[in-house]
Order: structure tokens, then sequence, then C-alpha cells
């Protein structure tokens, strides 16, 4: 590890004018992804702003019923927030399906988004990688890609995105909140991570200097039903092969409103928009989830090594609904 500055800010407007004024900072969380690429030689930072003490670390509720998350809330106070298990289900589950007690008491809401990829070719600097070395190439295409994406990749990346709670955030509608020197400005959580194109080195919209604040879970998707599905290869303390945020309002029988988002299949989480306009206002039934997941994920383009997560994904998006649509619906 190389030797790198330290700044502990005390209020946003700091941190972001410690950034901007230290050329090769980064912005240090909680730690439990960064500190481990700094370890591995991915991430060598000049200098960490770090945000820990940052007045980010409250959930408070809005007079229009948003809820809002400090970007410095802990993964375990946001899962067990009545408010968020109340009213957004989701967001708690997918907390609670990602990592270890142990990191969940450490990491951050906003450093949970920031996440890199667990690809293991951009985390092992002996291989090349288009993510962490631009122009490098992409190992995995040629080698191991059991746990890569099928959806949205290109030629010069194919991984995947680790956050489970993207995920949810994504299905019920929320938004990011980023400030800079420039100012503040908000970003749909659907819309904050990006498809790799010919940049994978960029994993979200976020400009150079800015620092997530907080997350607003929208006041139109509380109370609506909701759940977090996830296969992995072992029950606990390991990344998504396929995942799935389901959220519907289910009323005389008809899908008044459905959203999915898909994680482990793409470098963001995946809005399966095809999916719900096919299910909006129609009777859920079982025939009609499989046509409509069968139209999402005809875009599947899987390679040698994990065209599985196509049928696997179907079947946990298809579980995921037959649960909220089993449910007793709503009463207007």
């Amino acid at each position: 590890m190389k030797p790198f500055g330290y700044v502990r800010a005390a209020t946003v407007e700091e941190a972001t004018d410690a950034y901007a004024h230290h050329p090769g900072a980064q912005y240090l969380g909680g730690g439990t992804n960064l500190v481990d690429l700094m370890k591995l030689g991915v991430a060598a930072p000049d200098t960490l702003v770090d945000i820990a003490a940052l007045p980010l670390d409250t959930v408070e509720e809005r007079p229009d019923g948003a809820v809002w998350i400090g970007a410095t809330v802990r993964g375990s106070d946001l899962a067990a927030h009545p408010l968020v298990r109340g009213r957004w289900p989701v967001v708690s589950q997918a907390v609670l399906a990602g990592a270890s007690g142990q990191l969940r008491n450490a990491a951050t809401t906003g450093g949970n988004l920031l996440q890199r990829t667990r690809c293991p070719y951009f985390q092992d600097t002996s291989k090349p990688c288009n993510k962490r070395t631009p122009g490098s190439g992409c190992a995995a295409l040629a080698a191991s890609h059991r746990d890569h994406a099928v959806l949205g990749h290109s030629s010069h990346c194919i991984a995947t995105h680790p956050s489970d709670l993207a995920v949810a955030l994504a299905a019920v509608d929320a938004t990011v909140e980023l400030t800079g020197t420039a100012g503040s400005r908000s970003v749909p959580a659907a819309e904050f991570h990006r498809l790799p194109g010919d940049r994978p080195e960029r994993d979200t919209v976020i400009e150079p200097g800015e620092l997530v604040t907080g997350v607003l879970l929208p006041p139109h998707t509380a109370g609506l039903l909701s759940v977090y599905r996830k296969v992995r290869d072992r029950a606990s303390y390991a990344f998504a092969l396929a995942s799935v945020a389901a959220v519907a309002d289910v009323r005389d029988g008809t899908l008044r409103h459905v959203s999915l988002a898909f994680g482990g299949l793409a470098h963001r989480p995946w809005r399966a928009r095809r999916a719900e306009a096919a299910l909006r206002g129609t009777a859920p039934t079982a025939s009609a989830v499989d046509q409509a997941l069968d139209a999402e994920l005809a875009r599947a383009r899987p390679l040698g090594d994990n065209a599985y997560k196509v049928p696997l994904a179907h079947a946990v998006a298809a579980d995921a609904l037959a649960r909220l649509t089993a449910a007793p619906a709503r009463e207007d």
C-alpha cells in the first residue's frame, strides 16, 4: 500500500472542498470495500477524505411521506429502521441479504451504492481489466465468467454490480442525492449506475468530486407489497448469481403498479421496464408473468459459462411476483 494523505471532514462543504484541493483524492466512509482494494493495489488514492463524521447518519420522514436516508447510515441501522421495514420492506430485505452482520455494522448506505465489482480479474492486478486500467482488455471474456453479466455488457467489460441495496432502490423509484462544489442534484436510483459501453471504468454518473449525501424513498411506493429474492452459491455472505426486487399493488385482481429490478445480471441494477409494461393493468396470472419475463430476458446475451442465469432470473422473478400477488390485496 502506497503512502497517502488523510483529511477528516466535519461538513459536506469541507469534504467536497478537500476533494477539490487534493488531486487523486477519494472519499472514505465505512471503508469495507475501498480499504480492501487499497490492500490489493487496485485503488491507490493520494488522499483519503474521511466522511464518517458528516451529519448524514439519520433517517428522516418528510411531510409528504417520503423518507430520507443519510449517506452514512450504517447497513444494520437501515435494515432495522421501522419506517423502512414497515413501508419499503424490500429495502430492508436487500440490506440483510448482503454481506455479514459485522460488515453491515460498518458499511454505509452511500458506500454500498459505490462499491466496485467483485470480478476476480478486476481485483487481480496481474490480469488485464478495462475497468481497472482502461484499454488493457477484459480477461474475463476468454476465461471463467460464470458469475458475469448476461444483460447490457459490452466487449469492453462483462462485470456485474454487487450491491443488493441498489437493486431494491431501483425497484422502489428511489433517488440518490449528490453534492459537489458546483451544487446539489438528484438522480433516479435506476439511472445512477452505468452500463459499461466503452467506458467501463465509470461505474456511476457521479462527476469527479461529487459526494453521495443521501437517498430518498418516495411516497408513491410506500406501503406497497414488496420482496427481495436472491439466489447465491451459499446461504450467506455471497453475492447474487441472480436476484430480483419486486414491488406490486394488486387491486380487484389487477396489477395497478408493478416494478422489477434484477441484480447479478448486469453492470448495474437492471430495471425490467418491458416486463413492467406488459404486466401493468393486467391480471397477474402465471402465463402473463412468464410472457412478460420472456420479453424482458429476450435481450440477454449469455456467454459460454453463464447461460444458466437467464432461466434462473426468470424463475426467481416469477416466484417473487407469485408471492406478492398471492398476498391480500390492498383496499381503496
